[in-house]
């Protein structure tokens, strides 16, 4: 007999319901295809009707770089997600048919065919109304992913979470970086100017005019001192009442944590939320017309144990269980 016979069956073909993660009782999580949470492809998958991508760029950061590596440590640590989330009590992909994309090829040394390509991108795989889900990659993707929404929807209410009011006009002479997606969205008109937030804002700026600026783009700020301050409620009210019912967009920085909760970033910031606030604010989007998301700026080189790819898995997550059923 020939040695492959007594290969099992089940790591040969892992076994896996149409549209959901493979079967951990059939496959070890260390073990089968490094997609997201062990979902099936898009080419195995090709009715999805929403899907996990990767945008691996960092050509637009200001320090620390290595974002470009984002999407595959995420996907690495998200070997442990479930198909049932106890939290909302929702099974999020019996919900929706989830695949994973793979990742867009794109041009670490021109920023403006980057920005381009990743809008191409985009605009292919949303299709006839898929929503996307991208790993990052830089803050910088968020504009040509606004960019294609807007087309979809018209002006986007945007809930950015984040360290940063990224709403700075140019950085070195530069318009285009992860600190200006906002201010380039809200100029080009992508931005719904009353129903948008930034929520875990912190640390320095260079003047109070960030804020001036920021505010006169449409944006209220929530604060991360906030979260010690105020009931956890509250603030989640606020936010759903400033969202409304307009089609919402979530990009999310994962240096909006804490960095003793999120160490692998590239501007990391002390005094941020930490993970359980995180994930119970995103919780408490259910319900609201989230039309897609990202989450940027996971750089592995600087993280430990996988602390920071483990919480934008979860977000990931949290974001795909508060999606609501697809429009057929």
């Amino acid at each position: 007999m020939h040695e492959n016979d007594h290969v099992p069956s089940a790591l040969a073909h892992p076994r896996r319901a149409p549209g959901l993660p493979v079967d951990a009782t059939a496959v070890p999580r260390y073990a089968g295809e490094g997609t997201f949470a062990r979902l099936p492809r898009f080419a195995d998958l090709p009715g999805a009707d929403t899907l996990v991508w990767g945008v691996p760029f960092d050509s637009g950061v200001s320090y620390r770089p290595g974002a470009r590596f984002g999407p595959g440590h995420v996907r690495q640590s998200s070997r442990l997600l479930r198909p049932y989330n106890p939290a909302l009590d929702a099974s999020p992909f019996e919900r929706r048919t989830v695949a994973d994309a793979g990742d867009v090829g794109v041009n670490p040394f021109d920023l403006q065919e980057a920005i381009d390509t990743v809008h191409a991108a985009a605009r292919e795989l949303s299709g006839t109304g898929r929503t996307l889900l991208t790993i990052g990659g830089d803050h910088t993707i968020a504009l040509p992913l606004l960019r294609n929404l807007h087309a979809m929807h018209g002006p986007i209410a945007v809930l950015h979470f984040d360290a940063h009011l990224d709403t700075w006009d140019t950085y070195f002479g530069a318009p285009y970086t992860h600190g200006t997606p906002f201010r380039r969205a809200a100029e080009e008109g992508l931005v719904d100017f009353e129903h948008s937030a930034h929520v875990g804002i912190r640390g320095p700026l260079y003047s109070s005019l960030d804020l001036q600026e920021s505010a006169s783009l449409g944006f209220t700020a929530v604060n991360a001192r906030d979260f010690v301050r105020r009931p956890l409620d509250d603030i989640i009210s606020e936010v759903r009442t400033r969202l409304g019912e307009r089609p919402v967009y979530v990009s999310l920085d994962i240096d909006v944590l804490d960095p003793a909760f999120a160490p692998g970033t590239g501007t990391p910031e002390a005094g941020g939320l930490t993970s359980a606030q995180l994930l119970e604010v995103l919780r408490g989007l259910d319900g609201l017309d989230v039309v897609g998301a990202d989450v940027v700026e996971v750089s592995p080189a600087y993280d430990h144990a996988e602390i920071t790819g483990i919480a934008a898995a979860h977000v990931l997550y949290e974001l795909l269980s508060v999606l609501p059923r697809p429009r057929r």
